[in-house]
């Protein structure tokens, strides 16, 4: 007996096509809400949202850009499942559109910020002096600036070491008024000893004092600013890979989400 073989009409709805945006949309959705609650923990661990007045450096809190993030990648993504699963045109509308305007800003951000590096980097300037202002007001920005330094990037300070003077505790003047920690840098500016299990805290106390008898070359003399520049020329190719592929899954989710509302168009013109 022949088997019949079964042809999918035109203007039925792809099932294929409905639970691969489905499935896709539901990876960024928990990330985007694992990311939002994150923030959301960080600012109520900091009290944040009692006290007001913490919210001057907003900007530069870690814990508001992981709030902002996860706020947009689970808005988006929740969009893209709901429209999906519901075969709403109206949300595969406004999920594609997202996808698009998104694009279209990280392309302007890229092009804007190889036209206009010299003010990126005079920003970032700005931004890492404030993080080292207010080093100790806030212990996101502090995590931050020491996995920078002892982590990624394996510097200290923006330009060098001194650059730490510009935080009240580690500045030599402090010295007078009783801060253990002046003319020194924090411990994150230490290299890591060869036979060093647990890093010593206090590893640069007084490291930037002129009367220094230890070995003064165990911090990083080199400056955050060109050393992330040279990261960033070692790792070009790499970033340049992942913002491709970033660009790539947004043109997909793009495309698939255009071609299910035609579907679904097609199917409700059928039945009509």
């Amino acid at each position: 007996m022949p088997v019949k073989r079964y042809r999918r009409d035109q203007s039925e709805v792809s099932c294929c096509l409905k639970y691969v945006i489905f499935g896709f949309n539901v990876i960024f959705w928990l990330l985007g809400l694992s990311i939002l609650a994150i923030g959301v923990w960080a600012w109520t661990e900091k009290d944040t949202f009692n006290n007001l007045s913490r919210l001057t450096n907003i900007a530069l809190d870690p814990a508001f850009l992981f709030i902002i993030a996860g706020t947009i990648t689970f808005t988006i993504g929740f969009t893209g499942c709901l429209g999906a699963l519901r075969e709403n045109t109206a949300l595969l509308a406004c999920y594609a559109i997202s996808l698009a305007i998104l694009l279209l800003l990280e392309m302007t951000a890229g092009i804007l910020g190889f036209i206009f590096k010299d003010w990126i980097k005079s920003q970032a300037t700005n931004g890492f002096q404030a993080f080292i202002v207010h080093y100790r007001d806030d212990p996101d920005q502090q995590n931050l600036i020491d996995w920078i330094q002892e982590k990624w990037l394996e510097c200290c300070g923006i330009e060098g070491p001194k650059d730490w003077d510009r935080n009240v505790y580690f500045n030599c003047s402090s010295e007078a008024v009783g801060s253990r920690e002046a003319c020194g840098v924090p411990f994150s500016c230490c290299k890591q000893k060869a036979n060093e299990v647990i890093k010593n805290k206090q590893c640069g106390y007084d490291v930037r004092k002129s009367d220094y008898l230890h070995d003064v070359s165990q911090i990083y003399d080199k400056g955050c600013l060109q050393a992330g520049e040279e990261w960033l020329e070692r790792n070009l190719l790499f970033v340049a890979g992942v913002a491709v592929g970033i660009a790539f899954l947004q043109i997909l989710g793009i495309c698939f989400a255009q071609n299910l509302r035609a579907d679904i168009y097609a199917q409700k013109a059928k039945w009509n």
